[in-house]
C-alpha cells in the first residue's frame, strides 16, 4: 500500500509553498496554520506570516501585537500566541534553532501530539506517524475501523495503523501523502474512490459505504450566546480594550461588553457590562447593528449600541489592557470577525461626543479637553 500511496503522490500533489523548504521554522508555521484551517485559506496568511517573519529571530523580536495582527481572521488564536512564545522560548535558550529532537521539541508551548510528528517528519525525517482529520478518515475508511475516531479506542486504533505504514525511509513524504489523499481523494462527503491507490484494499469501498466511516460520536447542540456591545465615545474617540491571552480570542481587541443576562434587556446589559469591566458609566444613545457568529462551539448573536462616556475613570476587570483610538484607525489593532461584522456600520456615521444636549462654545471652551487616556 505504501508504494502505491508514494507513487501517487509524486504526481498528484498540489505546489503548495511550505512543500518547497526544509526549514523546519516554516515547515512548523505552516503545520500551526493548517490545524483546523483549509489550505486555500492558510496560503495567503503564510505568505504574509513569513514575509513579516521569515525567522524564529524576526519572530521572537516582535510584539505579540504585531503577530495577532499578521494572524488577524485566521481564527484559533491561541495557536499565534503559543508560536510567539516558542520563538522566545528558543531564541533565548536554544540557541536560536529549532531543536531536532521531538521529545525537546514537544515541550515548546503549542507543539501537541500531531505537531511534533509532522514537523519531526518532514523538517528531519524522524519516523514519526502524523495523524491529522484527514488521516482518520483515510485510514478508518481503509481498514473499516469501527471505533469513534474521536474517542481515545478509536484515536489510538488509528494511530496503530499509521504507525504500522509508515515509510521509515521516507516519513515526511509518507505523512503529506496520506494527508494529500484525505483533501483531495477521500474527501469528507464526495469521496473519489475510483481516482483512489488504495481503491482495491479498502473496507468502505468494498462495504460501498465510505460515508458510514470514520465513526464519530454524537455532537452535542451549539449553545447560543446573546451579547450587548458598546462602542463607547468620548472627545472624539472610541474605547477598545484587549483581552486576557487565557480567555477565548486571547489577546485581541474588542469593544467591551458581554453576555445578556435571562430578563435583562439588551442595553441594560451593555451600560452593565461596560462599567463592570471598564468601571465607566455611559449612556447609550443608539442602536447601530445586531451580527451573528459562529465559532466551533458557540454562536453568537450580538447587539450594538452606541454609547457617550458620562463618568468614572477607566479601572479594568477582565480586560488587560485600553486605548481610546479614532474609529479610522481599527485597522492598526488585531480585532475579532464579529467585531469586523459591525465596525464599517460605525465608519459611516460620526462619533457621539456627549450625551447630553451640546454645550455652547463659551461653556466649552472653560473646559479645555485633556489629551486621551485612561
Amino acid at each position: 500500500m505504501t508504494r502505491e500511496l508514494l507513487g501517487w503522490f509524486a504526481h498528484a500533489q498540489r505546489d503548495l509553498p511550505w512543500r518547497h523548504t526544509r526549514d523546519p521554522y516554516r515547515i512548523w508555521v505552516s503545520e500551526i496554520m493548517l490545524q483546523q484551517t483549509q489550505v486555500r485559506t492558510v496560503v495567503p496568511y503564510y505568505e504574509r506570516f513569513l514575509a513579516r517573519f521569515p525567522d524564529l529571530a524576526s519572530l521572537a523580536a516582535s510584539p505579540l501585537d504585531d503577530v495577532m495582527k499578521i494572524w488577524e481572521g485566521l481564527g484559533y488564536y491561541a495557536r499565534a500566541r503559543n508560536l510567539h512564545a516558542a520563538a522566545r522560548a528558543i531564541v533565548a535558550g536554544r540557541r536560536g534553532v529549532v531543536p531536532q529532537d521531538p521529545d525537546r521539541f514537544a515541550e515548546l508551548p503549542g507543539v501537541g501530539v500531531y505537531v511534533r510528528a509532522a514537523v519531526m517528519s518532514i523538517a528531519f525525517g524522524k519516523p514519526l506517524a502524523a495523524v491529522d482529520g484527514n488521516v482518520k478518515r483515510v485510514l478508518a475508511r481503509a481498514f473499516g475501523v469501527e471505533e469513534a475516531v474521536d474517542r481515545p479506542a478509536g484515536a489510538t486504533a488509528i494511530q496503530k495503523i499509521a504507525d504500522r505504514l509508515l515509510d521509515h525511509e521516507h516519513p515526511g513524504t509518507f505523512n503529506q501523502a496520506v494527508m494529500e489523499l484525505g483533501a483531495l481523494v477521500c474527501r469528507p462527503r464526495e469521496p473519489d474512490c475510483p481516482a483512489c491507490p488504495w481503491c482495491d484494499a479498502c473496507v468502505a469501498r468494498a462495504e460501498d459505504a465510505p460515508h458510514d466511516y470514520p465513526r464519530k460520536s454524537a455532537r452535542r447542540p451549539v449553545p447560543t450566546a446573546r451579547i450587548a456591545v458598546g462602542v463607547v465615545a468620548r472627545r472624539g474617540r472610541v474605547l477598545i480594550t484587549r483581552r486576557a491571552e487565557s480567555a477565548m480570542l486571547g489577546g485581541l481587541w474588542e469593544f467591551p461588553g458581554g453576555k445578556i443576562r435571562d430578563q435583562e434587556s439588551a442595553e441594560a446589559a451593555c451600560r452593565r457590562e461596560i462599567r463592570e469591566e471598564t468601571g465607566l458609566y455611559v449612556d447609550v444613545v443608539a442602536k447601530v447593528a445586531t451580527v451573528r457568529h459562529a465559532y466551533s462551539h458557540l454562536k453568537v448573536e450580538i447587539d450594538v449600541f452606541r454609547c457617550v462616556h458620562r463618568k468614572g475613570r477607566v479601572r479594568l476587570r477582565g480586560p488587560v489592557d485600553h486605548r481610546w483610538i479614532l474609529l479610522e484607525d481599527t485597522g492598526h489593532y488585531a480585532f475579532p470577525k464579529a467585531n469586523h461584522k459591525f465596525i464599517p456600520v460605525l465608519k459611516d456615521a460620526p462619533v457621539e461626543r456627549r450625551g447630553r444636549p451640546r454645550a455652547s462654545k463659551r461653556s466649552a471652551r472653560s473646559k479645555p479637553d485633556r489629551k486621551p487616556g485612561a
